[in-house]
């Protein structure tokens, strides 16, 4: 049992827990195939508009890259006014060398890598758009756990120690009065098969993961149950005005955004992104299909998790407030979790 569902987990998503910004072992970059026009595409029916270099754009496997399956098949058709060159990759410790060296243009990352890298290269990346929201769930296999102060006194097994789940956690448990040193016994293991397993093997086990883990582990222990919504629950412990549970970002080279023509063909890649997220997130059955084409994770697993995920696209002042909140509450957790500095304004590409 317990290798199978690690072997399906790998299968699955080598990587989600990257999209935190936990660190893991290995990388996919496949190989796009074009795939057969969709229906209701936001450029179906359009002539090849393709001209120029192609933007080139890297994402982590994962949430992060969900979003884009529908600009990733438009493009390789020729239904967008820009090539795009898309590459996934499994961690962020792959990913970042090419942006910084320019071998990159565009990337969909975790939001505090974006401000490491922002602090790192002395503004040499800009943040233009917001992907993903909260992915995080508190799950168990018993029913025990129906607010954050049931975990008082509970063990919670998770990864991501040093980095977003950790933090997200801490100040969930923080916000409700939980100290989480004290109150709370949480268990980092390095790897979400090794929290899967322990939750197929022990009774009234409770575990933070992320999805489409938590679709994953789901489909193969039918006694797994989702107690808490980590997003709401970060929503609620910020109140009204407060800031929000932030994942992942989209960032842009700003190098790349000094020639007047790539800032032109940038814009209107946030426009066929932001047509691209909201068709993901709002067609699963049309979406699952082309997240298991580009090898994310299986359409079975896709058609469950991606109403899950908080796959969206924000952009503009609401970006810059709703991740400025977001990387404050981390700030303050610990400094060199954003890179040891919060970003200036210059961090925010508003058109």
């Amino acid at each position: 049992m317990k290798k199978l569902l690690s072997v399906l987990l790998a299968a699955a998503l080598c990587l989600t827990a990257a999209a935190c910004g936990a660190p893991a072992a290995s990388s996919s970059q496949p190989s796009f195939q074009e795939e057969s026009s969709q229906s209701d595409s936001p450029s179906s029916g359009s002539e090849t508009l393709q001209q120029g270099a192609p933007i080139r754009v890297a994402a982590l496997k994962g949430p992060t890259a969900m979003g884009m399956v529908k600009m990733m098949s438009d493009s390789e058709a020729g239904q967008t006014q820009s090539p795009y060159e898309f590459t996934i990759y499994g961690t962020a410790d792959e990913l970042n060398p090419k942006l910084i060296s320019g071998e990159i243009d565009v990337a969909a990352l975790p939001c505090n890598v974006a401000s490491v890298l922002f602090n790192k290269t002395q503004g040499g990346v800009k943040l233009a758009a917001i992907n993903t929201l909260g992915v995080l769930y508190i799950v168990e296999t018993g029913d025990t756990i129906h607010s954050v102060e049931d975990l008082r006194g509970k063990t919670i097994y998770s990864t991501g120690k040093g980095t977003t789940p950790e933090y997200a956690l801490n100040y969930v448990l923080s916000q409700n009065s939980i100290d989480p040193a004290a109150d709370v016994t949480i268990d980092y293991k390095s790897e979400s098969t090794e929290v899967a397993a322990i939750l197929s093997e022990t009774e009234n086990a409770i575990a933070m993961l992320p999805q489409p883990y938590v679709t994953t582990v789901a489909m193969k222990n039918d006694k797994l149950r989702v107690a808490l919504d980590m997003t709401e629950e970060w929503r609620k412990a910020a109140g009204e005005g407060g800031s929000g549970l932030v994942t992942g970002v989209l960032v842009v080279r700003s190098a790349f955004l000094d020639d007047p023509a790539n800032k032109a063909a940038f814009d209107q890649f946030l426009a066929d992104y932001k047509a691209s997220a909201q068709y993901v997130a709002s067609n699963t059955d049309e979406a699952a299909p082309l997240v298991a084409a580009y090898d994310i994770v299986p359409e079975a697993v896709a058609k469950e998790a991606l109403p899950l995920c908080n796959i969206t696209y924000i952009d503009g002042q609401e970006m810059k407030d709703r991740a400025g909140g977001y990387l404050q509450v981390l700030f303050e957790q610990n400094p060199q979790s954003v890179g040891g500095a919060l970003p200036d304004d210059s961090f925010y590409y508003i058109p």
